[in-house]
């Protein structure tokens, strides 16, 4: 678990890195975010030159293409100021590992090669000057990672907000990111902020810290390993009896929202499931499809981005 982190005191402005999940499948969730942020008296700058975090190409084992992704990113945020991520996975690429893709401290680049990026055999004072600029990014990587809150994080313990509650009573249960919880450490700030909605009653979740059994490529590679995960979450999620799920990650939220549309309406089918385990995976099959028959079909689950579904309850719609 990372160490806790001194928090500064609230700005006056903040940097905005939109995730491409909000920017393509969530926009009213950045949107939201963005609103929640502003109605503090801060000013969001949102540089358009942004793009992906880098983290696909890296978890996936491109490093050399991560590198580039992430390269591009350095430059586009140069005042001193808080870099706001709405999203745990995002965050911790940029918090956590794009330091880690200009930083190698063995004169090695993480998954081989020279330092500079260069060709063996390159002219060594090319390749000097080039380890020269590589270090001065690994600088500007570590510094821009210092300044990177996931957003939750931010509006809870930088900003400390106060959110008052205009929505209908209503249930909510809350999955937690993996990326959110143990690489930057943020476990209670998503629930302290839902705790204040005075008409919303927060059910624990089973098994809450289990992964969704999106990951990614994870999802791609490993099709049937994800699906049993993720009926287990859906079980779960069904189990609290909560009429909105609600996560601040928006890749485990896709995952988790596309298996319950998917979800058995009724007892029959829901063992089958638990069939589409790999050989090997006998035993979370057959949890599966346990927890699908004890999960009562109920009524459709909404699931919404943390941001998205706290700006509905301020403003009471």
């Amino acid at each position: 678990m990372p160490p806790t982190r001194p928090y500064p005191p609230k700005p006056a402005e903040v940097y905005f890195f939109g995730t491409c999940l909000l920017d393509l499948i969530y926009p009213a969730a950045g949107l939201a975010a963005v609103e929640l942020i502003e109605r503090e008296g801060v000013r969001v700058i949102y540089p358009p030159g942004q793009t992906c975090c880098g983290q696909p190409a890296f978890n996936s084992g491109y490093v050399r293409e991560a590198r580039e992704v992430a390269r591009a990113q350095l430059s586009l945020f140069p005042k001193p100021i808080p870099i706001v991520v709405p999203s745990g996975s995002c965050g911790a690429m940029l918090r956590v590992h794009v330091p880690r893709l200009f930083g190698a401290g063995d004169g090695h680049e993480p998954g081989g090669g020279s330092p500079s990026g260069g060709e063996r055999g390159a002219p060594v004072a090319w390749a000097t000057g080039a380890a020269e600029a590589e270090q001065a990014r690994a600088e500007q990587a570590r510094a821009l990672a210092a300044r990177v809150y996931e957003w939750s994080e931010f509006m809870a313990d930088v900003l400390k907000v106060s959110l008052s509650d205009r929505g209908p009573p209503c249930r909510v249960t809350y999955h937690p990111g993996c990326h959110l919880a143990r690489e930057l450490g943020v476990t209670d700030a998503p629930q302290r902020l839902l705790r204040q909605l005075g008409r919303v009653e927060l059910v624990p979740l089973a098994a809450a810290e289990q992964c969704c059994g999106f990951g990614g490529t994870f999802s791609v590679k490993h099709g049937e390993i994800s699906a049993a995960m993720a009926a287990d979450k859906c079980a779960a999620v069904r189990e609290s009896g909560a009429a909105v799920l609600v996560s601040a990650d928006a890749g485990c939220l896709m995952n988790i929202a596309g298996a319950l549309e998917k979800w058995p309406r009724a007892g029959a089918g829901a063992a089958a499931v638990g069939q589409t385990a790999v050989a090997g995976q006998t035993a979370v099959a057959g949890q599966t499809a346990g927890a699908s028959r004890a999960a009562a079909p109920g009524a459709p689950v909404r699931a919404l981005p943390l941001a998205q579904f706290l700006k509905e309850r301020v403003d009471g719609t």
